[in-house]
């Protein structure tokens, strides 16, 4: 990254360092807990809940050297991403499996470790994103509004994110994509509903940005090679790159068909 890159950078890391921070305060993090534990209680895997919002410590990791190449968005933090040992997003099997996906295809040059900056569309921990439902259902109007302005401000740092790291660009640079990777909640009535209305409010002024997001299946269950697989046998002789592309923007006219211009 160069310097205005990094900054950027910076400033999108401390923001989700403070969204933590700033909950973890709040008089809401008890309801929220006790709405947890019981999502927990009925995931088969019982485990202790360590995390109630996640910050992704790998932006610690992440340095003026690296060279980032996508922003690649999930779902929310689960089992082993709140664990205190990670506090990390995509470390479990989903993970495994995108990263694996990266080095079988060297063509398309990405570390999924260290070319890609990994965020999420909320910070909220739950067993299975689903479980998200529940919450919502059975929160007060307070947490509620409170879940929902999460979803937004993470909207907005993940644009501003990506629009800056497309401004100030190399020379040369083929500039930085956005991978929405699992979109069933962003179907109409999702649990991700203000996700996407403002990541959309955000991008429909700037059509060259919006060009390059692009929606895909989640990694989990192998879901997203699977996806490609199939799509890849009916354009056998469409490149991998190309596949990955309209593939992308199929997907993305499906869930933004609402909003498209």
């Amino acid at each position: 990254m160069n310097k205005e890159q990094w900054n950027a950078f910076v400033e999108y890391r401390e923001s989700i360092k403070s969204m933590v921070t700033d909950f973890s305060n709040s008089c809401y993090k008890n309801e929220l807990r006790e709405l947890q534990e019981i999502v927990i209680e009925k995931n088969p895997s019982h485990y202790s809940l360590e995390n109630q919002l996640v910050y992704n410590t790998a932006y610690d990791e992440i340095t003026e050297e690296n060279n980032i190449k996508k922003i690649i968005v999930g779902d929310n933090p689960g089992k082993d991403e709140q664990l205190n040992r990670n506090r990390k997003y995509l470390v479990g099997q989903a993970g495994k499996l995108g990263e694996t996906f990266f080095i079988k295809n060297p063509e398309l040059a990405v570390d999924l470790r260290k070319d890609v900056i990994i965020t999420n569309k909320t910070l909220v921990h739950t067993p299975k994103t689903k479980d998200l439902i529940y919450i919502e259902k059975n929160a007060s109007q307070e947490l509620k509004n409170e879940l929902k302005v999460i979803q937004v401000k993470m909207a907005d740092l993940t644009y501003e994110l990506h629009k800056k790291l497309n401004e100030k660009q190399t020379n040369g640079s083929l500039g930085c994509e956005l991978w929405l990777v699992g979109y069933g909640e962003l179907k109409n009535n999702g649990v991700f509903t203000e996700y996407k209305q403002q990541l959309f409010n955000n991008y429909k002024t700037n059509d060259s940005l919006w060009n390059k997001v692009f929606v895909y299946q989640h990694f989990s269950m192998n879901r997203f090679s699977i996806d490609l697989s199939e799509y890849r046998n009916k354009h056998t002789t469409d490149s991998l790159k190309e596949c990955l592309e309209n593939l992308g923007k199929k997907h993305k006219i499906k869930i933004f068909e609402t909003n498209e211009r």
